[in-house]
């Protein structure tokens, strides 16, 4: 038997000493709540950010981008310093929890701001409104996620347990996702009395907040951090950066979040463009009336009227964009939903996290491509294509911030320091980066192909060739960038192992 080969054995022999940290299942619904919250503003940007700056505030597409763009330049900035912060707080209750509770207010207030439309006429003014409320927001964000982040890297070294956590961490999620693609615009629209979008959004995103509010103070009192650095590491900045930008696994996780992030985000964005000027409205109220969500005069029950509390039942074709983009949305949310459940932590037991995210991935990259096919009144094709896509990326849902709990553990493992916060700062970062670059792409693609502000319907072909492609090519192209990224990600299940079994046994002995 080779060097290797005894190593990963009494890896795994050593592996069932370490597996002493075991989380409850109210520790770990409690902590998934957080990332609930994060979604609840997650979704609205990714999904709505572009669509409200060029429909609501009414600037062109590539205004809208800059706006983005020059957020993440104060982000380049705010992230490390988060990461620095976070990873030298000492409370009694931990590094990163007080910052979950201490962030939770603002940050929610900064989401109402950032889609309140405050009624200024000068397009100037409202475009230096957008950028300081996104920036504020997007700062709001880095100083709540990244120690959230940086928590469930710390709650337990239990491979397994990581994994359930993640696991339920985007069950958790996914019920955002489900309600924020699926609800808003049906929820909008029921506000907006009179047509006054304004205050649809308004109230709209003020009901989001004050839940996120709540469930940020619940994940902060119902968890706890249980790894701590090597009891003879001192604080030092320049290590920490020296030490994270020569990891190779997280060199990895940043570039595929980068490229998956502005994927989703150009992804998302894009399809509520599609549905709104490329589907038609006449096949799709007829798609909507086979799943009962039209209007009858004899429409009663407890369900007819649920679903009509919430916007969801449809009078005349020309409403039928805001429930059937909604009704697209819940379709994929509820598909990730039973994907997370069923298959993530099933796969990434038996096969390793990185084995099944790169098929995983790139199967979502295939039918993602597909969106470019169907025609303007072929509705049916482009739900089933919905479903395949949602069934296919939803095992990597909670995989990546698992996987970049292992690159914390693995630069522990190389260096012997641990510096958790900074290194999922980074990873917040290009996450963010992802979320702006995708958004400003597609608002310069909406101007080049000749996209016209706040008159949806009323497009060129050519500002619907571009929307078509924004939905599936492009993003496809970026998704397999994703993939090529996780090939030179080299923690595979079997050095996860032994890496988890060694850092136990150091860990005992402090």
């Amino acid at each position: 038997m080779s060097t290797q080969s005894q190593e990963i054995s009494a890896g795994r022999i050593n592996l069932a000493a370490s597996l002493s940290q075991k989380v409850t299942m109210a520790e770990k619904i409690g902590y998934s709540l957080g990332d609930c919250s994060a979604n609840i503003v997650f979704q609205m940007m990714m999904i709505y950010q572009t669509k409200f700056y060029t429909d609501v505030f009414g600037l062109e597409g590539a205004v809208a981008g800059t706006v983005m763009l020059i957020a993440r330049i104060v982000d380049a900035f705010v992230d490390p310093t988060v990461g620095i912060l976070s990873d030298r707080t000492k409370t009694k209750w931990g590094k990163y929890r007080p910052w979950v509770l201490w962030t939770a207010l603002p940050f929610m207030v900064f989401y109402v701001l950032a889609f309140y439309n405050p009624g200024i006429e000068d397009k100037a003014m409202v475009a230096v409104y957008a950028t300081l409320s996104y920036t504020l927001l997007m700062t709001l964000y880095s100083f709540n996620n990244t120690p959230y982040s940086s928590l469930g890297g710390v709650m337990t070294g239990d491979i397994q347990e990581r994994t359930s956590i993640t696991s339920i961490r985007f069950v958790a999620a996914t019920v955002a996702q489900f309600v924020i693609q699926g609800l808003t615009l049906p929820l909008v629209n029921k506000f907006s009395d009179g047509g006054d979008l304004g205050k649809g959004w308004l109230y709209t995103i003020s009901i989001y907040g004050a839940i996120g509010f709540v469930f940020l103070v619940i994940t902060f009192f119902s968890t706890k951090e249980r790894i701590e650095p090597p009891v003879n590491q001192k604080a030092d900045t320049r290590q920490d950066i020296k030490d994270v930008f020569s990891n190779v696994p997280w060199r990895a996780m940043f570039l595929l979040t980068l490229f998956l992030f502005t994927t989703l985000a150009m992804w998302g964005s894009a399809m509520n463009y599609y549905f709104e000027n490329y589907v038609d409205r006449q096949a799709l109220f007829a798609f909507l009336g086979k799943l009962g969500l039209v209007a009858t005069a004899a429409g009663e029950g407890m369900g007819y009227t649920l679903l009509n509390a919430f916007g969801l039942i449809v009078s005349s074709p020309d409403k039928a964009y805001e429930v059937g983009f909604g009704v697209f949305n819940m379709v994929g949310a509820l598909i990730q939903f039973a994907g997370v459940i069923l298959l993530s932590t099933f796969l990434a037991n038996r096969f390793g996290k990185k084995k099944v995210f790169i098929i995983c991935l790139a199967l979502t990259a295939f039918f993602t491509a597909l969106f470019y096919l169907p025609g303007k009144a072929d509705v049916e094709t482009m739900f089933v294509l919905n479903i395949l896509k949602s069934l296919a990326y939803a095992p990597t849902i909670p995989l990546l911030w698992a996987m970049i709990a292992d690159v914390a553990d693995y630069s522990e493992y190389k260096n012997h320091r641990r510096a958790t916060g900074f290194v999922f700062a980074g990873v917040v970062f290009a996450l963010k980066v992802g979320l702006g670059l995708g958004g400003a792409i597609l608002g310069f693609m909406l101007s080049g192909f000749g996209y016209i502000s706040g008159s949806p319907g009323m497009q060129s072909d050519s500002a619907i060739s571009g929307i078509v492609l924004s939905s599936s090519v492009i993003p496809a192209v970026l998704f397999f960038i994703g993939v090529i990224a996780l090939y030179f990600y080299p923690i595979t299940k079997e050095y996860n192992e032994q890496m988890q079994s060694e850092l136990s046994d150091r860990r005992s002995k402090q």
